[in-house]
């Protein structure tokens, strides 16, 4: 069985909002414009999700809703798991572990440093550091093969396919 894993960092968030906590933070200007061109990039691409789980921390929440617009995909069809926001790569690997067999392609959003342990512990090959050493920066887009069911995922199973950052794709 092969599945594949597209893993999104939400957009860029707004520091100086008005934001009474840190989860609801929401999108910058940027991260607003940013959200769009990854949504753009799937689509485009033809990487629409089967099933999508997300954090349900704002500026996620505004993230993956305007990235999977493009395929109807609306806040009804996405799975909010409160487990993402602030998680260990354990429980990351426990929230995938959960993805419905019959889904081909998950998307899964949320955010770093999560995110970025996730895509290092699940690839086969280690993951190159890019040379401002963030792998994941805001609105960055990992597609991983995985060769295995969901409830079997761990690390070092899957293959990167690519690695795709938001200031790479047309404005």
């Amino acid at each position: 069985m092969r599945h594949e894993l597209l893993i999104l960092r939400h957009a860029k968030s707004a520091w100086n909002s008005d934001a009474p906590t840190d989860f609801e933070r929401p999108l910058s200007r940027r991260g607003r414009n940013n959200a769009p061109r990854v949504g753009r990039f799937l689509a485009e691409h033809g990487l629409r999700p089967d099933y999508v789980v997300s954090s349900p921390a704002e500026r996620a929440r505004q993230t993956v809703l305007v990235a999977c617009a493009p395929f109807g995909i609306g806040a009804d069809d996405i799975s909010w798991d409160r487990r993402i926001y602030a998680a260990t790569t354990g429980e990351l690997l426990n929230v995938l572990n959960e993805c419905p067999e019959d889904a081909m392609r998950v998307l899964i959003a949320g955010h770093n440093p999560g995110l970025e342990s996730l895509v290092r512990v699940l690839c086969r090959e280690p993951v190159p550091t890019p040379p401002d050493f963030k792998l994941m920066p805001t609105a960055a887009l990992a597609h991983l093969l995985i060769p295995v069911a969901w409830k079997e995922i761990d690390g070092g199973v899957a293959e990167l396919l690519s690695l795709t950052r938001v200031k790479s794709l047309p404005v």
